[in-house]
């Protein structure tokens, strides 16, 4: 029984190991930004996988329209195919952060190779905007302890979210919205798509469209939306007014 008992032990543990490995709020292998705490009236915006042609570009003049500033994390073989898109989002105010090169799943790659995307990326960036932020967000989510003491060598803070539209295969807007409605409880990290991972002009129209009427909704519910780089501000402010 004994044997029995210790095996269905170590499955668990794996199972669990690999649960957080990939679970946006998991701290199991270091500690990463997820959004506020719970009542908040800030919600964040981020769009992975662009800049991406056209979408990328309609989704900003949503953004304009609204007044509202988002927080986008690029692909870096994008961002040189088309360095004037992520120019035109870090004109109009948004912040920018890393997504690696080329998107793989980071808990299969080497230390040298989660290196490499990184820097590389950080490298694409700088040539098209030059200074960005130093915000990191790995791919699919996936993490474990070293890729995250190699982005805090790098000076990189790793970002995940606690509400995602589930966008990536282009479902309909109305889907969209109510699968974020479900999860919304305010301090917010929302994980949208502006791009796709295996392709350049991803069609992210749905998206488009979603994040118009998620903004009208929640803003007419008194929340405010926020850049990542805005929310951890508000975070520091809090934890200091806490321990004063």
């Amino acid at each position: 029984m004994l044997p029995a008992l210790t095996g269905v032990a170590a499955a668990a543990a794996v199972s669990a190991a690999g649960y957080q490995s990939m679970a946006p709020t998991g701290q199991w292998y270091g500690r990463t930004f997820t959004g506020l705490p719970r009542g908040s009236k800030q919600i964040a915006l981020t769009y992975d996988d662009g800049p991406n042609d056209p979408h990328t570009l309609k989704l900003l003049e949503v953004l304009a329209r609204h007044d509202v500033h988002a927080t986008f994390f690029m692909i870096g073989r994008y961002v040189r195919q088309r360095p004037e898109i992520a120019r035109e989002v870090a004109r109009a105010g948004h912040v920018i952060g890393n997504h690696t090169l080329t998107h793989p799943l980071l808990i299969f790659q080497s230390a040298a190779q989660t290196r490499q995307q990184l820097v590389e990326c950080r490298a694409a960036l700088t040539d098209a905007v030059g200074e960005h932020s130093n915000l990191f967000r790995p791919p699919f989510g996936g993490r474990r302890p070293a890729t995250l003491r190699i982005a805090r060598e790098l000076g990189l803070e790793t970002i995940m979210w606690n509400v995602t539209g589930y966008d990536w295969n282009a479902p309909p807007a109305a889907a969209i919205e109510k699968k974020v409605a479900r999860q919304i409880k305010g301090g917010n990290v929302i994980l949208l798509h502006d791009g796709g991972h295996k392709t350049m002009a991803a069609d992210r129209s749905q998206t488009v469209i979603a994040t118009d009427n998620l903004i009208r909704r929640y803003k007419g519910q008194g929340f405010e939306f926020v850049t990542v780089t805005e929310m951890k501000k508000a975070l520091g402010s809090q934890l200091s007014a806490l321990n004063s």
